[in-house]
C-alpha cells in the first residue's frame, strides 16, 4: 500500500518532476562538490598527475597525428604525447603512485572518420561542442530508445524521464569524461529505430559506426544478424548495409594505416595488462572462474531465446525486448565495469518502468525483487542529496570522506536490472506474440 501510493504521488507531474529534479540536482552536486575535490585532493597528496583527463583527448590526438602528421597513433611516441594532455605529463614507471592506464590509443582505426573533421581545432574548442553533441546524442538516445520500446508516456513523464537520465551517475560520469560511449549508445539507439522504421539500409549504416567500441556493438550486432537472416528475403538490406559500410571501414583504415588491426590487438592486449586483466563484471563480484561460468549461461541464455525469437516482427514486443535483453547481458559479462557503460540499461529501464505495476503485483517474491531493485538503483540518488544535506552542517572535508557512498550499489545495478529485465521479458513475451 505504501509503494502504490507512492506511484501515485510520483505520477502526480509537478511532484514526479520536482523529485526528478532534486535527484538530478543531487548527483551533478556530488560529482561536482564531492567527488572531483576529492579526486583532486587524493591526487596532489599522492603526486598523481591531473591534466585534462577528457576520454575524448586520446582518441582526439591519435587522429590528429596520423591524418596531419602520417604517424601511428599507436605507437609508443605518440602514446607519451597523449598523456602530457591527459595527465599534464608523461607518466613515470618509476613512480608507484601514477596511474597505470596508459591512455594509448585503444580503438579501431575507424574510429579516425568519426574525428577527422575536428582535427583542425584547437582541443579547448573540440572538448566544449564534444560536450554538448553528448547532451544532444543522450536526449536522442532517450527519444528513440521510447520509440523502439514502444512506449509512448504523457510529456510530464517523458520529461521525468530525461531529467532522470541526464542525472543518472552512468550519464554524469560520460560528459564529465566525454566518453564515446554516449555516442556508441546514441548510434545503437538510432539504428535500432531504423529498423523499427523500416530503414534498413540506414541501420546498418548505424550499426556499423557504433563498432568504433566493439565490446559493446558486437553483441547487438550478432542478435541483428540473425534476426536478418531469418528473413532473408524481406531484411537483407541491412545486413548488406552493415556488411558493406564495415568493410568499408575497414579497408580505407588498412589503405591509411597499413596493419592497424595487429597493432590494435597489441593496444588491448596492453590494456588488458595495466589494467589488471580488465574483468567482467561477473568476474569481479563472483571469481574470474565463477564469473567466465554464470557469463557463459548468461550468453548461452540469450542465444537460446534469440534463437526462439529471430522471425520476430521489427515492430514486436519481442523485438523491443530481445534488444534490451542483449544489451543487459553485455553489461554483465563485457571485459570492463566502467559505470558510464550502464547508459546502454536504458532500454532495459525503461522497459522495466513501463510494466511496473504488472511486476509489482506478480507475487511476493517479484516484489520483493522490485524493491531491492528499487533500492540498488535509486542508492545513488538517496545518497547523494544525503550528502548535500551534510554539506550544510559538516566541513567540505568531512563530506568529501564519503565519496564512495552514492558509489556502493553501482556494481549491482546491471544485475538487478537484468533480473528484473528477465522476469520482465518472460511475462511479455509470453502475453505477446512474435509475426512472421
Amino acid at each position: 500500500m505504501a509503494f502504490a501510493s507512492g506511484t501515485r504521488l510520483f505520477k502526480d507531474s509537478r511532484l514526479g518532476l520536482l523529485l526528478a529534479l532534486l535527484a538530478a540536482g543531487s548527483m551533478w552536486f556530488y560529482v561536482q562538490r564531492v567527488l572531483v575535490p576529492y579526486q583532486r585532493a587524493d591526487a596532489a597528496a599522492h603526486g598523481r598527475p591531473r591534466g585534462n583527463l577528457s576520454d575524448l583527448y586520446p582518441r582526439w590526438l591519435g587522429t590528429r597525428e596520423l591524418l596531419l602528421h602520417h604517424r601511428d597513433p599507436y605507437s609508443p611516441e605518440v602514446t607519451r604525447e597523449i598523456q602530457n594532455g591527459y595527465y599534464g605529463r608523461p607518466l613515470d614507471p618509476e613512480r608507484p603512485d601514477d596511474p597505470r592506464d596508459q591512455q594509448g590509443f585503444a580503438y579501431p582505426l575507424h574510429v579516425i572518420f568519426l574525428l577527422a573533421p575536428t582535427v583542425g581545432l584547437p582541443f579547448p574548442v573540440v572538448q566544449a561542442g564534444f560536450r554538448w553533441l553528448l547532451v544532444i546524442l543522450t536526449l536522442a538516445s532517450v527519444l528513440l530508445w521510447l520509440q523502439v520500446l514502444r512506449w509512448r508516456p504523457s510529456v510530464a513523464m517523458t520529461a521525468i524521464v530525461i531529467v532522470l537520465t541526464f542525472g543518472s551517475y552512468a550519464v554524469v560520469q560520460g560528459i564529465k569524461l566525454q566518453q564515446l560511449t554516449l555516442v556508441v549508445s546514441a548510434l545503437l539507439a538510432g539504428s535500432t529505430a531504423a529498423l523499427v522504421a523500416g530503414q534498413f539500409s540506414l541501420a546498418g549504416l548505424l550499426l556499423a559506426l557504433a563498432t568504433i567500441k566493439p565490446q559493446l556493438a558486437l553483441p547487438v550486432a550478432g542478435w541483428l544478424v540473425l534476426w536478418a537472416v531469418s528473413d532473408w528475403r524481406r531484411r537483407q538490406l541491412f545486413v548488406w548495409s552493415f556488411a558493406l559500410t564495415t568493410v568499408i571501414f575497414l579497408a580505407a583504415s588498412e589503405y591509411v594505416l597499413p596493419g592497424w588491426m595487429a597493432q590494435f590487438r597489441h593496444a588491448v592486449a596492453d590494456y588488458r595488462q595495466y589494467t589488471g586483466g580488465a574483468g567482467s563484471l561477473l568476474d569481479v563480484l563472483a571469481t574470474p572462474v565463477l564469473g567466465k561460468i554464470l557469463a557463459v549461461v548468461a550468453v548461452l541464455g540469450v542465444v537460446v531465446m534469440g534463437w526462439k525469437l529471430r522471425r520476430a516482427s521489427r515492430d514486436s514486443l519481442a523485438f523491443s525486448t530481445m534488444l534490451a535483453l542483449v544489451l543487459a547481458v553485455t553489461l554483465v559479462i563485457v571485459p570492463s565495469f566502467a559505470p558510464y557503460n550502464q547508459v546502454l540499461l536504458l532500454p532495459a529501464v525503461f522497459l522495466i518502468a513501463n510494466s511496473w505495476r504488472d511486476l509489482w503485483s506478480r507475487d511476493g517474491l517479484t516484489r520483493l525483487a522490485c524493491g531491492v531493485g528499487l533500492l540498488v538503483v535509486g542508492w545513488p540518488w538517496l545518497a547523494s542529496f544525503g550528502l548535500i544535506l551534510a554539506a550544510r552542517f559538516v566541513p567540505a572535508s568531512s563530506v568529501e570522506k564519503a565519496w564512495a557512498v552514492p558509489l556502493y550499489t553501482s556494481l549491482g545495478i546491471p544485475l538487478v536490472v537484468l533480473g528484473l529485465l528477465s522476469t520482465c521479458a518472460r511475462d511479455r513475451l509470453q502475453t505477446s506474440s512474435s509475426p512472421m
